[in-house]
């Protein structure tokens, strides 16, 4: 792949931008592009029942159940509560002409959409409007995308309500669009497999050109990195227990005197220290790109580098110090880019704690499979559109989602920042 060691952040440009001009988005009318945009989308999706005797279409069903989200619902009956009360203002809006159906139609209608037909609409109208932001903002893309591999239990679908008795509970793999701030796939692992295969059948579809992929231990696997680098691709992969052999090599090799050369040296070391919720933080970075001696460097496919990263930490109050060391393996050779994607790993576990935190995640006990999927994918999907909204509010995730459950009217402020002539009006006023 071509020389690219930037790792581009649409999404921290964007706060960046808002924050530094004090951009605002004036409730004014929402905007009828975005909705259409949003509705043409959800009109994609098959519908499974007999036309003749639907009584609300299922693009205005998944439309309310996606807002209710935004504005905080958390189960099926938040869904169809939010519905009622603000009927006339969805119907006004956003084309809700048939009535707001009860909790079971909800649930119901979730659970016979194929999760894949959701993720593939909710994806593309996201990445459509991170390329509307990219152009109002004027937002370039100059280096490369990471994509972040990670699975997910919602624990609370492995709980019958009202009962004791336990049933399986869903687990999901993710990839997470760094770059866009974007859960680009999510596949529910079966019963009969596990996410290793699972990755590996994402991966041999996904356009890996221009990318670097990061996967913590679980998936250091010489089937996975291959997979990775016969797409086009690069990767950065933890190195653990699973892996006994090429960690203890890999510890063996850096030793104290090593790592103070490579310290010395400059080049192959990076180090950054960030202080943060009363405690002080230096990672510090170590590659070596001398390989040779690996004892199965064939059998990593593309390896071309070995990396020791060290996380000294000092708790402000206590004084307390913890050290950590890591080991990794990669297909590159500068440490500013591994540095960058090992620390931007962390991304997709942010979205795991926001979904358990923000949204609930393994609170909800749906027991239907699909229905849970479906609800999901709105999760990550309102997630996304509230890390643009909550800079323009000046304020967290958290409370973007408070803001729009107290004043459904902030929702306009979503909408309005995925139209592009809006956006330029905004910008205009900036620059003058």
């Amino acid at each position: 792949m071509a020389k690219k060691t930037k790792i581009d952040q649409t999404i921290l440009v964007f706060k960046e931008i808002v924050g530094k001009h004090k951009i605002s988005i004036p409730e004014e009318g929402i905007p009828k592009k975005p909705v259409r945009k949003l509705i043409q989308f959800f009109q994609n999706i098959s519908d499974a029942r007999v036309q003749k005797k639907v009584e609300y279409p299922l693009h205005e069903v998944i439309m309310v159940a996606f807002l209710a989200v935004m504005a905080d619902a958390c189960t099926f009956v938040d869904i169809a509560n939010f519905g009622r009360i603000n009927q006339e203002w969805l119907k006004e809006n956003f084309y809700i002409k048939h009535g707001i159906p009860s909790h079971d139609t909800f649930r119901r209608l979730l659970s016979i959409i194929s999760p894949r037909q959701l993720q593939k609409a909710t994806v593309a109208f996201l990445l459509d409007n991170i390329k509307v932001i990219k152009r109002a903002f004027n937002i370039e893309s100059e280096g490369i995308k990471q994509y972040c591999v990670d699975g997910k239990t919602s624990r609370g679908t492995g709980r019958l309500k009202g009962s004791d008795r336990e049933v399986r509970q869903m687990h999901v793999l993710n990839v997470y669009d760094r770059t866009d701030g974007i859960c680009i796939v999510s596949e529910e692992v079966g019963d009969k497999t596990n996410e290793i295969p699972v990755a590996q059948d994402i991966l041999r579809i996904l356009d890996l050109k221009g990318s670097i992929v990061s996967f913590d231990a679980l998936h250091a696997q010489r089937d996975t990195v291959c997979v990775v680098i016969e797409q086009k691709g690069d990767y950065v992969v933890a190195i653990k227990g699973n892996q006994h052999e090429l960690q203890d090599e890999i510890k063996t090799f850096f030793t104290p005197q090593r790592l103070k050369r490579i310290e010395t040296g400059m080049s192959n070391y990076y180090e950054s220290k960030e202080k943060s919720h009363n405690r002080i933080e230096t990672r510090k970075y170590y590659l070596s790109s001398n390989v040779s001696w690996l004892v199965e460097l064939d059998a990593w496919k593309g390896l071309k580098s070995i990396i020791c990263y060290n996380v000294h930490t000092e708790d402000v109050n206590t004084g307390k110090i913890t050290e950590e060391v890591h080991y990794y393996i990669s297909s590159m050779k500068d440490v500013l880019t591994c540095a960058d994607a090992i620390r931007g790993h962390w991304s997709v576990e942010s979205l795991h704690w926001h979904l358990d935190v923000n949204f609930l995640d393994d609170s909800m006990e749906i027991i239907d499979r699909v229905a849970a999927q479906n609800f999901g994918l709105l999760r990550k999907m309102a997630l996304s559109l509230h890390k643009l909204i909550a800079p323009l509010l000046r304020c967290s995730v958290r409370s973007s989602k408070k803001h729009i459950g107290w004043n459904v009217n902030a929702l306009i402020a979503a909408f309005r920042v995925l139209d592009e002539d809006i956006i330029a009006e905004v910008m205009s006023s900036v620059k003058a």
